[in-house]
């Protein structure tokens, strides 16, 4: 719905997973949110297990939780050596499930203006589609697919 009042993106959503595809749509992500004064957020979906008893769940759990700290560790030392990361807003966010259910559900919450993704790199993902695919099919923001 159009706003009387904004000009820009105010908030932009980019998925990472660690991947360099998905880092470099971070940096882009990191690009526009400062040229457009935006709001930067950085979303982590730990993927979960549904195979296995509780044990393999309660370590895919923390496996997950382990990840994200890394990778939360990661930006913030990428943003600290970087001088362009000043003026950049930006937080992270980290939570379980699946990729693209747990990306709309953040983009949705946060109301979001635009989704940055890095395309995917696994071939199965040409014949049942990958989340930046699937993105782009909801139509519920502007999605950019970085390669």
């Amino acid at each position: 719905m159009f706003e009387l009042g904004t000009d820009g993106p105010s908030v932009i959503v980019a998925g990472v997973d660690g991947s360099e595809s998905s880092m470099r749509a971070a940096a882009y992500a990191a690009g526009l949110a400062r040229r457009q004064n935006s709001r930067l957020v950085l979303v982590f979906i730990q993927p979960m297990n549904t195979i296995g008893g509780a044990a393999t769940g309660a370590a895919m759990v923390q496996l997950g939780q382990d990840l994200a700290t890394d990778l939360e560790r990661q930006i913030r030392e990428a943003a600290e050596r970087l001088d362009a990361a000043e003026g950049i807003r930006w937080e992270f966010v980290s939570q379980p499930g699946d990729a693209y259910n747990g990306l709309v559900e953040v983009a949705d919450r946060l109301r979001a203006d635009a989704v940055v993704i890095g395309a995917s790199t696994k071939a199965g993902h040409r014949l049942l589609g990958s989340v930046g695919v699937r993105l782009v099919k909801s139509g519920r923001w502007p999605v950019t697919v970085v390669p």
